[in-house]
């Protein structure tokens, strides 16, 4: 099992290459459309992209292997939100994986007769509860996260030597619309609100960029589903920044969201 794992790690780092160039020509044939390219070029591009597909699918084949491993490792972990939020995401990337395998099956003939479009709907479905699932987790990090930094700062910062006197309270005291004091009050709060998220994703960018990631990731089954309909174009830009923020975690280790 172990030596499974490690070979399919390997094999990781090609897929992801192989998806940028993948959704770099979705892009591309996308732009070529637009652009009023020949026929025959934008088949070229269609059938290029349709061939990388094809070898992601093999390249991820044992994949649910490596998905099932993740969970195990996850069930154990101490704090109730992410266990619950990583066991499950794992577990529906490894059925995503186990559909994939089978429309693979399909495309190359092994499983004759066999209804793609729905075992890839059904892929698809498993991928975008796994990215609900990740996006949970960010955030859930990232709250954490920000109400640590704000004790920090509240514990860093010296007393008001005029404890009872506060914005709220200079607005309350004089004659005005309980709606205009509110306002001033909220755009206080939404500016240190806002700095306190720059600062936090600024001083930790393995969340930022698994944010990003599976910012970008989750427009890509919303689309197939036909949920959220964006198009090519912009579903080929979304994956293939992913791809390549991906890549980048792979090259520098230290910038994957742990654990």
């Amino acid at each position: 099992m172990d030596s499974w794992v490690r070979f399919t790690a390997q094999s990781q780092a090609k897929e992801r290459v192989i998806r940028a160039a993948q959704y770099a020509c979705t892009l591309l044939g996308y732009t070529l459309q637009k652009g009023g390219a020949a026929a025959e070029l934008r088949k070229t591009i269609s059938q290029l992209e349709a061939h990388m597909s094809l070898t992601r699918k093999l390249l991820r084949l044992g994949n649910s292997v490596e998905a099932l491993e993740a969970a195990k490792r996850a069930i154990h972990l101490s704090d109730s939100v992410l266990r619950l939020c990583l066991t499950i995401s794992h577990l529906n990337r490894a059925m995503y994986f186990a559909c994939d395998n089978v429309v693979w099956a399909g495309k190359t003939g092994l499983i004759s007769k066999l209804d793609q479009h729905k075992w890839s709907q059904r892929s698809f479905r498993y991928y975008l509860f796994a990215l609900i699932l990740n996006l949970t987790r960010d955030v859930y990090e990232l709250r954490l996260l920000m109400e640590c930094e704000a004790r920090y700062r509240a514990a860093k910062s010296p007393p008001s030597p005029y404890p009872g006197t506060t914005l709220a309270d200079d607005h309350l005291s004089s004659p005005v619309p309980p709606a205009t004091v509110a306002l001033p009050v909220m755009s206080v709060w939404l500016r240190r609100q806002l700095h306190l998220l720059v600062t936090v994703l600024y001083s930790n960018p393995p969340l930022l960029l698994d944010l990003l990631k599976n910012s970008c990731d989750i427009f890509i089954p919303l689309d197939r589903l036909g949920i959220y309909p964006t198009g090519s174009g912009f579903v080929g830009a979304c994956g293939l920044a992913s791809s390549v923020l991906s890549i980048l975690t792979m090259v520098h280790p230290w910038l994957k969201l742990k654990p």
